[in-house]
């Protein structure tokens, strides 16, 4: 038998892990769901459906993913339950993929599901809603459509989730105790600290720096006109890589290395 991999023993080892402690993963699911749900209902009722489906999509995603992704390495919040996950008849790979396939795979398809499943049925109900008659009855109907999984805010929320979900996987095999707030912390912080130098940065070559996104635009004013300088096309897609794919599998393999340290 491989010792590495075996689809086997990877599938009873995901499983057990999935039904050892269903209450808690099932629950922080629906409690993500319930949250992007609510949101999305407050957020239409005082803004606009575009404001309601980005920020609903970004904090069940994002937030809700973050959340699983601490939890899943919890089994070393104690030294009993970390010694028992690390024995168990598997290898390292083995139960580090199952932490990557709950909080990046299992997870994911389920939540764009269910806001596939809302989603649908808050724009049904305003599309239901419209008069037929009214003169303006297309423009009404057109000005709201299904979220796409394919534009801005959804690729941007797809490149932050990956990045904090690897951060919280990495942070709960180095913090036993309360690991999402104290990495939410330090990410927080870094954030900042990213944002504020980057700032710094920009006033030093303009003096009429409105704010600067870190790594990707500046916006400037002159007098009562407002615009932005965005970064060359060849650096702004090797910055995009950057964040979409190498930053990503570092940290997704620096859990790998974090966890295989513990087993030793």
């Amino acid at each position: 038998m491989n010792n590495i991999f075996n689809l086997k023993r990877f599938g009873q080892l995901l499983k057990k892990t999935l039904l050892e402690r269903p209450a808690q993963l099932m629950g922080l699911t629906l409690l993500s769901f319930l949250l992007s749900l609510i949101i999305y209902g407050v957020v239409k009722m005082m803004s606009s459906f575009e404001d309601a489906q980005n920020f609903s999509f970004l904090v069940g995603l994002i937030g809700g993913g973050c959340f699983l992704a601490s939890f899943v390495f919890g089994q070393f919040n104690s030294n009993a339950s970390g010694s028992s996950f690390l024995t168990l008849p598997a290898s390292i790979f083995e139960k580090w993929l199952c932490g990557v396939v709950i909080t990046g795979i299992l997870y994911l398809f389920l939540f764009l599901i269910f806001f596939r499943l809302i989603d649908m049925g808050f724009v049904a109900l305003y599309h239901n809603g419209l008069d037929p008659k009214a003169p303006f009855y297309r423009e009404q109907y057109d000005a709201v459509r299904l979220f796409a999984y394919d534009e801005y805010i959804a690729d941007k929320s797809f490149i932050m989730f990956f990045n904090f979900a690897g951060i919280m996987l990495v942070g709960s095999l180095y913090f036993n105790k309360a690991a999402f707030i104290k990495v939410a912390l330090i990410t927080c912080g870094i954030c900042l600290g990213a944002f504020l130098l980057n700032l710094l940065i920009a006033k030093m070559f303009f003096s009429n720096v409105q704010t600067a996104f870190p790594y990707y635009l500046v916006w400037l004013t002159e007098g009562k006109e407002r615009g932005r300088m965005e970064l060359p096309d060849t650096t702004l897609r090797i910055v995009n890589i950057f964040f979409r794919y190498i930053i990503p599998v570092i940290l997704w393999l620096l859990a790998f290395m974090r966890l295989r340290e513990k087993e030793f």
